[in-house]
């Protein structure tokens, strides 16, 4: 299926997600959705979307759930899950290793045992991004290895898309093109 030309991808990073200070990547773990005000914010930035498409993780259909509570149960796509950290998984911040100094190919191309690379994941996620690019406004609430793998797509680029920040509770929008590609519209937009 390919992309149709008038439509506009919201990709928004989830709630915090209470981690407890460990890597979950695909580990799945709650949201805090108890900021009111920021909510509101993006949903009044977002405004009513088309349709809504979530990662399967709890802290993406929570998140979905705050933003548009009148939606009942939205659905979820498996290619939208956050990279698989493999071995790396639940393991606190401070005692994963030090991967020194990479650049930006290496660092993508880069697995953890047992899991996969953001290369991996990007070719994982790219197929559902364009899957949902069916015309309108869609909104993906996923997480922030998804939104990079939408701005590596856009970007024509995976090793670039890594040098974006992507904040909880962010929007970043891309635009599909007439004749094919992608534009960038904003990144990493958050409610103040």
């Amino acid at each position: 299926m390919g992309v149709v030309a008038a439509t506009e991808l919201i990709l928004i990073r989830h709630a915090p997600a209470l981690t407890g200070g460990r890597l979950c990547g695909r580990t799945d773990v709650a949201a805090d959705c108890g900021d009111a005000g920021r909510i509101a914010a993006l949903r009044a930035a977002v405004g009513r979307p088309d349709r809504i498409v979530t990662s399967p993780a709890l802290r993406c259909r929570q998140t979905a759930a705050a933003l548009w509570p009148d939606d009942t149960d939205p659905p979820s796509d498996a290619t939208l899950w956050e990279q698989d950290f493999g071995d790396w998984e639940g393991v606190s911040h401070d005692a994963l290793p030090d991967l020194g100094p990479l650049g930006p190919d290496a660092l993508a191309g880069h697995r953890p045992p047992r899991g996969e690379s953001f290369a991996d994941l990007c070719a994982r996620v790219a197929p559902g991004l364009v899957r949902a690019a069916t015309g309108g406004r869609i909104a993906i609430v996923a997480h922030a290895g998804t939104v990079r793998a939408g701005l590596a797509l856009a970007l024509g680029s995976v090793p670039q898309a890594l040098a974006f920040e992507v904040a909880p509770l962010s929007l970043t929008r891309i635009r599909a093109l007439p004749g094919g590609g992608w534009a960038i519209g904003a990144v990493n937009w958050t409610p103040a």
